[in-house]
């Protein structure tokens, strides 16, 4: 360790070099060097080490799974704001990350009388059932559950939904204009499915999101339920008053 800093803690001098490589050299979901690396290179202790550790996790820096490692979780780019925007794929690129999407599952069903409630159709009309994972440079960020009334979309398919984004298809193929989508979010802990998923630990905080989607005949074409890694996404709210 250097010698610039003489009255920080070491752990606190550890966390700054630790951040520095985050930020400069590391990507996100990139391997940090194990405890013992880390005691070797910079001679400290192990206490030292785990302190410097756990401080990078609180920052959401981090996140340590047990039994493989301590993995960058950020480096420090903006997190999403979800607030402006409703195309993830449009969000991500504009950060300059790259999306991705894998479709986990997708299904058509009879809706039921909760589901006929949240998106104005008929109890037993046909919709579409996905669940897709959402990656932004190969981190997984988002697990969404999204349903589409079927007879707003006939003829759709697991395969086109896996190669184009869901609102290219929407708007392009359906000649669906997207008008207003309105969403509503609260914060709780990840389930045992959900942190498998995200790669994050069973009870970490994630985003809990509800989105209904309207198209310009105000009729809603979506209805998506979405769990987000809490390190990943944040809210920018802008109260004006008068």
């Amino acid at each position: 360790m250097g010698t610039g800093a003489r009255k920080q803690p070491l752990y606190d001098q550890l966390v700054d070099v630790l951040t520095d490589k985050i930020e400069n050299e590391l990507e996100l979901g990139d391997v940090l060097p194990s405890e013992r690396e880390l005691t070797i290179r910079y001679g400290v202790s192990r206490t030292t080490v785990r302190l410097a550790l756990r401080e990078l996790e609180d920052m959401g820096l981090v996140v340590r799974r047990h039994g493989k490692g301590t993995f960058v979780a950020s480096n420090s780019r903006k997190p999403a704001d979800l607030a402006g925007t409703y195309s993830f794929t449009e969000q991500m690129r504009s950060m300059g990350r790259e999306p991705r999407s894998q479709v986990l599952e997708f299904e058509v069903r009879e809706a039921t009388k909760f589901l006929a409630a949240q998106m104005g159709v008929s109890l037993g009309q046909r919709v579409y059932r996905m669940r897709r994972l959402r990656l932004a440079d190969d981190v997984p960020i988002m697990v969404e559950r999204t349903y589409l009334p079927a007879a707003q979309f006939i003829g759709l398919t697991r395969e086109r939904l896996s190669s184009k984004p869901l609102y290219d298809v929407v708007e392009q193929e359906y000649n669906q204009k997207i008008k207003v989508a309105e969403e509503a979010f609260s914060a709780r802990a990840a389930n045992v499915d959900e942190a498998r998923l995200l790669e994050i630990g069973e009870g970490d905080p994630v985003l809990h999101l509800v989105r209904t989607t309207y198209n310009d005949k105000n009729e809603i074409i979506e209805y998506t339920r979405s769990v987000a890694r809490a390190d990943q996404f944040e809210y920018t709210i802008k109260h004006v008053r008068g």
